[in-house]
C-alpha cells in the first residue's frame, strides 16, 4: 500500500479539535499555536502525563496528548472529579487523546480505526514508530499550562 504524510489541512483538523475540546469541556478556549515538524528521533513530546492512541485502517501511526499535571487537574475539576491520583491523571490524558482522535475521525472517515488509549507518565513507556512520514507537534496553551498534541500518521493514498 502507498501512504502519504499529513498535509496542512490534515493538521488543521487536529488543531480545531483541540480548540473545540477545551471550549466545550471548560468554557475556556485553548490557544493553539502553529504546528511544527518534530526533528527528534522519537515521535512524542513527553510531559507529566501522556495519552497515546494507535490508529490503523486507512492510516498508520499514533496520536499523543501530552500535558502537565496542573492542566489535567483543572480538566478533572471541570469534569467534577475531585480525587487527585496518578490513575485519574492517566485516565484523563488517555481520554483527551481519545476524544481528539475521535473528532479527527469525523473528518477522515470510518477508515480511521482508533485503538483504546495507552496512558503513561513521563517517559513511562516506549511507543513504537509505525508511520514513516514526519511527526507534527501542535503546541497549545490553556490558562497558564502548555501541552502538546503530537500527530504521527501516514494516510493511505487513494488512486
Amino acid at each position: 500500500m502507498n501512504y502519504r504524510a499529513l498535509n496542512p489541512e490534515d493538521i488543521q483538523v487536529f488543531s480545531e479539535a483541540i480548540s473545540t475540546f477545551f471550549e466545550r469541556m471548560t468554557r475556556q478556549p485553548a490557544k493553539v499555536r502553529t504546528a511544527y515538524m518534530l526533528d527528534q528521533p522519537e515521535a512524542i513530546i513527553w510531559n507529566d502525563f501522556n495519552g497515546v492512541i494507535h490508529v490503523s485502517g486507512g492510516f498508520r501511526g499514533t496520536v499523543c496528548f501530552s500535558a502537565p499535571r496542573g492542566l489535567l487537574l483543572e480538566v478533572l475539576s471541570a469534569m467534577g472529579e475531585t480525587e487527585e491520583s496518578p490513575g485519574n491523571f492517566l485516565d484523563v490524558a488517555g481520554e483527551i487523546a481519545n476524544i481528539l482522535s475521535g473528532r479527527a475521525r469525523r473528518h477522515f472517515g470510518e477508515a480511521l480505526d482508533i485503538a483504546p488509549p495507552v496512558s503513561c507518565e513521563r517517559d513511562g513507556t516506549e511507543i513504537a514508530k509505525v508511520a514513516a512520514g514526519p511527526a507534527f507537534a501542535i503546541p497549545h496553551t490553556w490558562g497558564p499550562y502548555e501541552a502538546n498534541l503530537v500527530v504521527h500518521l501516514d494516510l493511505i493514498q487513494r488512486r
